[in-house]
C-alpha cells in the first residue's frame, strides 16, 4: 500500500466494474482519492470501467487488492462470500486496510476472513438502482447509504459516504435481512408495477407507453412516500382521497 497520499485520502482499489463499482469510484475520486485500480472482466465492464474512470488501469483482483488502502467489492450478492475467503486464502488482505462492500443482503460477518487478516470491514448500501454511467453520479446526491461498521470505525464509513455526495443512515448488523428485504420489496414491486403499466398501453398501440406513465409513477411514488413518511393511518388516507380532486390519481 502507498503512504505518501495527502492526510486523510486514500488509494481505492474498485473490485468489479458493473453498474456500482466505478459509480462509487467516480464519487470517490471526485472527493480527492486516488484510485490505483480496478477490474474488469468482460468488454462491456472494462468499457464500462474506462467511460467511468478513464485512465484508471484495470488490474486483476490480487493486484488490487494489494495496491490498495481501501478494497471496494462491488460484486454480486451470490459472489461476495467466496471472493473474500478466496482472498483470505491467498493472504492478500492486509491489516489497517479497509474493506467495503456494497451489498445489502450481507452485514459485516461476509468479511470475516478479512477482518481475522487485521483489516478494517465496512458496509456500505447505496439505496438506488444504478444504471452504471455518470448519471448516477447526479443521482448520488440525493440517495441515502446503509452503512454497517464496528463502533470505533463507523464514522470513516459515514465520512466516505458524505464525500460520495450521499447521506449515511446506519443499520445495525442484526437489522441487515430485514433493510435488504425493504430493499428488494421497494425495487421488484416498482418494477412490476411499471412493466405492467407499459404492457396495458403498449397493447392499445400508445407510441413510447414508458414516457406518458413516466410521470403518473414518479407523482404516484412521491405522493406514497409522502404518506408512508407522515405514518398516517388508513382512516387518514380515506379522508384524503374524498378532498382530492375527481382527476387525481
Amino acid at each position: 500500500m502507498t503512504a505518501s497520499r495527502p492526510s486523510g485520502r486514500l488509494g481505492v482499489g474498485i473490485v468489479g466494474a458493473g453498474h456500482v463499482g466505478p459509480v462509487l469510484g467516480a464519487a470517490l475520486a471526485a472527493a480527492g482519492h486516488a484510485i490505483v485500480g480496478i477490474s474488469a472482466v468482460s468488454e462491456r465492464s472494462r468499457d464500462r470501467a474506462d467511460a467511468i474512470l478513464p485512465g484508471v488501469p484495470v488490474l486483476t483482483v490480487q493486484q488490487v487488492v494489494e495496491r490498495s488502502e481501501l478494497v471496494l467489492l462491488a460484486v454480486p450478492d451470490d459472489q461476495l462470500e467466496a471472493l473474500v475467503e478466496g482472498l483470505a486464502a491467498t493472504r492478500a488482505w492486509q491489516a489497517g486496510q479497509l474493506v467495503v462492500h456494497t451489498s445489502p443482503v450481507h452485514g459485516l460477518a461476509v468479511l470475516a476472513p478479512a477482518r481475522a487478516a487485521g483489516a478494517i470491514p465496512l458496509a456500505i448500501h447505496p439505496a438506488l438502482q444504478f444504471t452504471g454511467t455518470t448519471v448516477d453520479l447526479v443521482r448520488l446526491r440525493d440517495a441515502y447509504c446503509a452503512v454497517t461498521a464496528p463502533g470505533p470505525v463507523l464514522p470513516i464509513g459515514q465520512a466516505l459516504v458524505v464525500e460520495m455526495g450521499a447521506e449515511p443512515v446506519v443499520v445495525e448488523e442484526e437489522d441487515r435481512p430485514k433493510y435488504a428485504e425493504a430493499v428488494e420489496t421497494a425495487t421488484t414491486f416498482s418494477a412490476a408495477i411499471v412493466s405492467q403499466s407499459v404492457g396495458l398501453l403498449r397493447e392499445l398501440g400508445m407510441p413510447e407507453p414508458g414516457r406518458v406513465i413516466a410521470p403518473l409513477v414518479r407523482s404516484a411514488m412521491d405522493r406514497a412516500l409522502g404518506v408512508a413518511d407522515t405514518s398516517v393511518g388508513p382512516g387518514t388516507i380515506e379522508m384524503a382521497s374524498f378532498d382530492d380532486d375527481a382527476t387525481a390519481t
